[in-house]
């Protein structure tokens, strides 16, 4: 993962605080650069309407890229020094530009909404060493109903790699069996595979199916 994908994987930008911040509109994209260090080097960073923010930064004097910061385990004190201006300058364009959100992904957020409005239930972090990890327990009963991950593609599926978030959630057998022949459904990662399904949520599949899947694993929980 990428130092600006580190930083801003929770962040969702809000245009207008860019341009009050100094960035210019570049087609779809919006443009902010910066000298540090003595007017040495310049830091170009862009984003576009989508959250996605791309830095680069150049060596004035040689008129070329200046990569160093982003080799992994490079130990040099310069690059260091560049590394920290680098982070540095990310994480006050995403303290005074974007809006933290709870989760990685716009889909899980928007999941997360619309259990709260229909149950009133907030999620809940149990984990101190996953703490991204967060679940939905049936006040009725305190079972769970939902569990909420970020983990890499490759627990779930072969041959595939990459961050994604993941729902849990509670279903009759022979329901997880119709499912598991769609897209977008797994094996549950991490629970009892015969009551549990995983749920990619990438938009694979639609809010309202898995809000009415969601439905009936409360059910399930009562």
């Amino acid at each position: 993962m990428s130092i600006e994908e580190e930083i801003f994987k929770k962040a969702k930008v809000d245009l207008t605080k860019l341009i009050k911040y100094g960035f210019k509109k570049e087609n779809e994209t919006f443009k902010y650069s910066k000298n540090i260090l003595h007017n040495t080097l310049r830091i170009d960073i862009y984003i576009d309407n989508k959250s996605n923010v791309k830095g680069n930064i150049y060596d004035l004097a040689l008129n070329e890229e200046y990569i160093n910061y982003r080799i992994e385990n490079f130990n040099g004190e310069y690059a260091l020094k560049v590394k920290n201006e680098f982070i540095k300058l990310l994480n006050d364009i995403k303290n005074k530009c974007f809006i933290t959100q709870l989760f990685i992904f716009e889909q899980t957020n928007r999941i997360v909404k619309k259990i709260k409005e229909k149950y009133n239930d907030e999620p809940n972090f149990p984990w101190d060493k996953y703490v991204n990890y967060a679940a939905f327990k049936n006040k009725n009963t305190n079972k769970w109903y939902g569990l909420i991950m970020n983990i890499d593609k490759s627990k779930i599926a072969k041959n595939s790699k990459g961050e994604i978030e993941i729902i849990n959630i509670k279903l009759p057998f022979k329901t997880i069996e119709e499912l598991l022949k769609k897209d977008g459904y797994y094996l549950a990662y991490h629970m009892n595979k015969k009551n549990w399904i995983s749920i990619i949520l990438n938009d694979t599949i639609s809010d309202e199916e898995i809000l009415n899947l969601i439905d009936q694993s409360y059910s399930f929980t009562l």
